[in-house]
């Protein structure tokens, strides 16, 4: 089984996508806005995508929700959270070794948990 897609919520799709855009900037993921409400980051096999909520109320943050981002080694984990950082992110733990993982932390403008690991 895969995983087919994973959607965050936003309040603001302008600041949403100018923070993934950089964010991904160096992914190769194709941006695509087929609505107001949506924009999706898509490769092969990867689709990720900020929306501003279907029911028009306020987009709020999961309490517990995170999305994980494998970014292939320990130095673009730290990359990563320096440049989410660099863009407004805040961190939620700095890039470390737990577990197997070599891994960090951060929240999007939006407040959403995001993991990047090797």
């Amino acid at each position: 089984m895969k995983m087919n897609y994973f959607v965050v919520g936003t309040n603001d799709m302008d600041a949403a996508k100018s923070f993934y855009n950089a964010l991904f900037d160096r992914s190769g993921l194709q941006c695509l806005s087929p609505s107001d409400r949506m924009t999706y980051w898509v490769g092969e096999e990867f689709a990720f995508a900020a929306a501003i909520p279907f029911n028009k109320k306020s987009a709020t943050i999961g309490n517990g929700m995170m999305v994980g981002f494998n970014v292939g080694n320990a130095d673009e984990v730290i990359r990563m959270h320096a440049l989410a950082i660099d863009l407004g992110g805040t961190c939620e733990g700095k890039p470390g070794q737990r577990g197997p993982r070599f891994s960090a932390y951060v929240r999007d403008l939006d407040g959403n948990k995001l993991c990047f690991s090797d």
